[in-house]
């Protein structure tokens, strides 16, 4: 089994995530991906503006009924900060015998040698960075080993969705309908 995880913050999750893991799945022929919201990382400790449990529903809303994505909550089930080792350890108890790929942004890449334990992620799955667009000029660093996968460019990002609706402007085409229903009926960002 070829099994891909998409871990962050997803807060909140939008089609940029959605379109990226989709050229993941399909370039690295991967039998399942798993999206992983973070119940608190490490590196962004107090900026999350939904609850862990808000943002995991928002992520099956998003993934529906694809049956390549499935959301996984078992950082929100840790104590404590989650570490992605820890994280891929237990997926890869879970799933003996897979290969693991763990889908990271291009603004990861440069920061993932200063990660709790960064050769046992190496060795637990293979490091792919989802590089934006065909003419980025993205080079991984030295260590660890990433394979660079090139996905569409598309320019969202949470902090722009979460602005938007704080300014009271649609984000219809930023988010799935079901996210977007969720985000105005929980009262998210404003």
């Amino acid at each position: 089994m070829r099994l891909g995880v998409f871990g962050g913050s997803f807060d909140p999750p939008h089609l940029g995530h959605l379109l990226a893991a989709s050229d993941a799945c399909e370039a690295l022929a991967l039998d399942r991906l798993l999206f992983v919201p973070a119940a608190r990382q490490p590196l962004k400790t107090g900026l999350a503006q939904a609850t862990a449990e808000q943002r995991a529903r928002m992520l099956e809303l998003m993934v529906g009924v694809d049956a390549r994505f499935a959301v996984d909550r078992l950082e929100l089930l840790r104590e404590g900060l989650s570490y992605t080792a820890d994280t891929l350890a237990e997926l890869a108890a879970r799933h003996a015998g897979a290969s693991l790929f763990l889908l990271i942004g291009e603004d990861l890449a440069a920061q993932i040698a200063t990660w709790r334990e960064p050769a046992r992620i190496a060795a637990l799955a293979e490091i792919v960075v989802l590089v934006r667009g065909a003419d980025a000029s993205f080079t991984a660093p030295a260590a660890p080993p990433m394979r660079r996968l090139v996905t569409r460019r598309i320019d969202l990002s949470s902090t722009e969705i979460r602005a938007r609706v704080r300014a009271g402007k649609p984000i219809a085409g930023f988010v799935s309908e079901a996210v977007a229903r969720f985000i105005r009926d929980a009262g998210l960002y404003q």
